[in-house]
């Protein structure tokens, strides 16, 4: 007759803990999570390439990518990526030892995916993680040298426009840095900018050439994200206030 009631706590605490999750299955949850969190950092609404999505995935610690497929994250379904991650767990209760297991996973990057969403499991493809070449340097903005070569006009003196937009042309600077020049009561205006992503803060240098005065600055980070209007030749002819 005690039979019963000495097994009656071991099925309640059965019952309320569960089956016990083994050391390799806790070594996987903990590689999942990195894979997880790697999600996270790479979620976003910037437009991005595959190789730029991949280069990202693989300069996160514990991370190995090893598939990348799809053109961008926001063409079609985005860009999918089979990545490699680790996990460790302890089994044994007198003597410890730590199990260490290496899990792939299938993340998918797109404006439409989950921003925390669990990673799926995934077959390891052969072969070594991939590689990525650092993405490439952007053009250097000439600050010294327009510095250096823009026209100094004294008090009362006329900025001749056309001598500032040759003094630019004869800086032979990257094609891909554009140029923007406007005069504006008795001032002329310039901006050298290179093209931004809509997301981050845009690369430009202000410059503005005025009887007694020729300036050349870059403007504050916080003037130069979009919408703020920090790069445009209205902002080197009457700059912004500077940021509190």
């Amino acid at each position: 007759m005690r039979r019963p009631l000495l097994l009656a706590p071991l099925l309640l605490f059965t019952a309320a803990c569960g089956i016990p999750h083994s050391p390799e299955d806790e070594a996987t949850d903990a590689a999942r999570e990195v894979a997880r969190k790697a999600g996270e950092r790479l979620y976003g609404q910037r437009p991005r390439t595959a190789e730029e999505v991949g280069r990202s995935a693989s300069g996160i610690d514990g991370v190995e990518v090893l598939r990348v497929s799809g053109t961008s994250t926001h063409d079609g379904d985005g860009v999918r990526l089979v990545v490699r991650t680790s996990g460790s767990a302890y089994s044994g209760w007198i003597e410890a030892e730590e199990l260490t297991v290496r899990r792939c996973f299938v993340m998918r990057v797109s404006p439409k995916s989950e921003w925390s969403g669990s990673p799926h499991d995934a077959d390891c493809p052969d072969g070594p993680a991939l590689t990525f070449a650092p993405p490439p340097e952007p053009p250097r903005l000439p600050y010294e040298e327009l510095r250096s070569k823009l026209p100094r006009v004294p008090e009362g003196g006329l900025v001749d426009e056309a001598e500032v937009r040759r003094t630019l042309a004869a800086l032979d600077m990257d094609p891909a840095i554009r140029t923007e020049v406007k005069a504006d009561g008795g001032r002329v205006g310039v901006v050298l900018s290179v093209k931004g992503n809509g997301f981050d803060a845009q690369d430009c240098l202000l410059a503005r050439v005025a009887p007694g005065a020729t300036e050349v600055w870059a403007p504050p980070r916080i003037q130069r994200m979009p919408g703020e209007g920090g790069c445009t030749v209205a902002n080197a002819l009457d700059p912004l206030p500077p940021p509190h």
